[in-house]
């Protein structure tokens, strides 16, 4: 299959319909270029702010909100999309206030020919998001089991924490979705480094999608640095680097890559190092603990 994974920029909108213009734009682009599975970055919902005017975005709380009571409108937008060329998205994250509850989640939501397919919210908060934000953690963790294989999501930090990533992998994962949305170089850094971690140690695929530039309407994602990249595993059948493709440092479009099922299968079974197989050798290495010398 061909994965896209976008660089994206935030832009201020006058209506829905400019918004609406410019998904349109960038979906049709992957898929002319053959895209079947589409990543779209965390928090790029947040250019929806400006659809309240600059007094709403530039606040954190409104725009929060602002953002949150279009999310029905972008869904039925996803779904036509998706529908219309018949392929997968992952829809770029925003916030989402449950029934409920007083303050918001993180999630992104999967979307398929047939509809929405299910969501993934953030598991794990930075500091931003929990002190000074106050979006919540999501429970649980879904997988995806579409044609195009088992896919399961790991929004930003979440990408940082090998245990989540492993969970999903154990439950049948094959590509891991990152996007993400960090507002210096070593905090893409430390998603791309993450990413990377989570190919080599369970020998898969995965996705990473930043957001990328300025924002002057919306201080909450007001810089943003990163580029497009697809991972797999250093190892037979995968790229020596483990890099099948990145876009230039904070410009934006997609990063294209075909990636075969049969090639993750064949990696785990028989590759040069069977990262993903000898995972479960590691309690026992530590169960007598570390020895001081």
């Amino acid at each position: 299959m061909k994965i896209a994974a976008a660089a994206y920029p935030l832009d201020y909108f006058a209506d829905f319909a400019a918004y609406a213009a410019k998904l349109t734009t960038w979906v049709a682009e992957a898929a002319g270029q053959g895209a079947e599975l589409l990543v779209f970055p965390e928090y790029g919902a947040m250019e929806l702010g400006s659809l309240g005017g600059r007094a709403i975005a530039a606040d954190l709380e409104a725009c929060l909100h602002e953002v949150a009571r279009w999310k029905p409108q972008v869904d039925a937008l996803h779904k036509s999309l998706a529908a219309q060329h018949n392929l997968y998205i992952l829809g770029a994250s925003g916030p989402v206030f449950l029934p409920g509850a007083n303050r918001p989640v993180n999630r992104a939501t999967f979307y398929g020919p047939t509809g929405i397919l299910g969501h993934q919210d953030k598991q794990i908060m930075t500091r931003f998001e929990r002190e000074i934000w106050f979006v919540e953690p999501g429970q649980g963790l879904s997988l995806f089991d579409t044609p195009l294989g088992k896919i399961g999501v790991v929004i930003c930090y979440d990408s940082e924490f090998p245990l989540l990533s492993r969970a999903l992998v154990e439950a049948g994962a094959e590509i891991l979705l990152a996007p993400s949305c960090t507002d210096s170089f070593r905090g893409f850094t430390r998603v791309r480094v993450g990413s990377m971690a989570r190919a080599l140690e369970n020998q898969c695929v995965v996705v990473h999608s930043p957001t990328v530039g300025l924002c002057d309407f919306c201080p909450a994602v007001d810089e943003n640095v990163g580029a497009a990249a697809i991972y797999g595993p250093p190892d037979a059948g995968f790229p020596d680097t483990g890099i099948f493709v990145q876009t230039p440092l904070n410009q934006p479009g997609w990063a294209y890559a075909d990636i075969s099922l049969d090639a993750i299968a064949e990696v785990r079974r028989n590759g040069g190092v069977l990262n993903h197989l000898h995972w479960d050798e590691q309690p026992a290495r530590v169960a007598t603990g570390v020895t001081r010398c």
